[in-house]
């Protein structure tokens, strides 16, 4: 069986595969497409670092990598525009600009951070 869809992973996702979440299972290790950025990974390999120790977080992160995309200035000055309409909301910067590329990308962003609940193009997930 293919892929089945493209998504944009944001940290919360990465940490819920890997906890072994089964309602994350169907995007999990091939089963889905994974588009992500460096910052995520900064934030998964920073929280892999702390709770499993650098040879894990090592690990998840070259795992990752080359699914990341770059982050042009267009995708930024939207980032910072969804921050500050949303700023009640308290949105992450990483968390901005991972929306916005999937806006703009026009794949599901998939989270299970609370601030993401219910908008447009939201696979939300607990």
């Amino acid at each position: 069986m293919g892929i089945i869809e493209i998504l944009f992973f944001d940290t919360y996702a990465f940490f819920e595969i890997l906890k072994g979440n089964l309602n994350y299972r169907p995007y999990s290790f091939g089963k889905a497409g994974v588009l992500t950025t460096k910052m995520n990974l900064l934030e998964l390999h920073y929280g892999l670092l702390l709770k499993a120790g650098k040879m894990v977080a090592d690990t998840w992160y070259d795992y990752y990598l080359p699914f990341t995309v770059d982050i042009d200035d267009e995708i930024i000055k939207q980032a910072s525009l969804l921050m500050a309409t949303t700023r009640k909301k308290r949105i992450s910067y990483v968390d901005c600009i991972g929306y916005t590329i999937a806006l703009s990308r026009n794949v599901p962003f998939l989270t299970g951070d609370k601030a993401f609940e219910g908008m447009p193009n939201v696979t939300f997930l607990k």
